[in-house]
C-alpha cells in the first residue's frame, strides 16, 4: 500500500523542476532543427530550375573552354541540378533534423529519455545536427541536464 506521504516518481516538483531545466536546451533544439527540415525541404523541392540569368552567366563563363569541355560541364551541371540528385542531398538532413526535432519535443514533455539523448547527441554533431554547428551548444546543454539522476527519474 501507498503511503500518502509518497508521491508518485513522475509527479511533483521534481518533474517540474526537471521540465523547467530542460526547456530552454529543448526549444534551442526544435527551432534549429525546424529550421533545418524547412532548409532540406526547399532542397528537394525549391529552386527546380535555373533561371534565364543564371543560365546566361553559365554559357558566358563556359565560352572561353573548348565545345567538348563545356558539353561534359553543361552534362555535370545537368545531373547536379537534377530533382532525383537534390532529393538524394537533401534527404539525409530531412531525416537526421526530423529526429532532431521529434527527440526534442520528447524531451520538453519528459517522455522517452531514449529518444531525447538521441536528439542531443545528434544536436551536437556538427554535419548532421541543426544549423551546421550552433545545434552543440543546446546538444551539450540538454546532455548535461539529461545526464542527472533526478531529471532521468522525472521521465516517463
Amino acid at each position: 500500500m501507498m503511503d500518502d506521504t509518497q508521491a508518485p516518481p513522475d509527479s511533483g516538483p521534481n518533474r517540474a523542476k526537471a521540465a523547467q531545466d530542460l526547456s530552454v536546451p529543448a526549444i534551442l533544439m526544435l527551432v534549429m532543427g525546424g529550421f533545418w527540415v524547412l532548409y532540406s525541404l526547399y532542397g528537394m523541392v525549391g529552386s527546380a530550375g535555373s533561371s534565364a540569368a543564371q543560365m546566361d552567366a553559365i554559357n558566358a563563363a563556359l565560352a572561353q573552354y573548348p565545345p567538348d569541355l563545356q558539353e561534359k560541364i553543361r552534362g555535370m551541371l545537368g545531373f547536379v541540378s537534377s530533382p532525383s540528385f537534390r532529393i538524394l542531398g537533401s534527404l539525409p538532413g530531412l531525416i537526421l533534423n526530423g529526429l532532431v526535432v521529434f527527440g526534442a519535443w520528447k524531451m520538453k514533455n519528459l517522455q522517452s529519455y531514449g529518444l531525447a539523448m538521441t536528439a542531443a547527441i545528434l544536436s551536437c554533431i556538427p554535419c548532421c545536427g541543426p544549423c551546421c554547428g550552433l545545434g552543440i551548444i543546446p546538444g551539450v546543454w540538454a546532455l548535461v541536464v539529461l545526464n542527472r539522476a533526478d531529471v532521468k527519474a522525472a521521465f516517463r
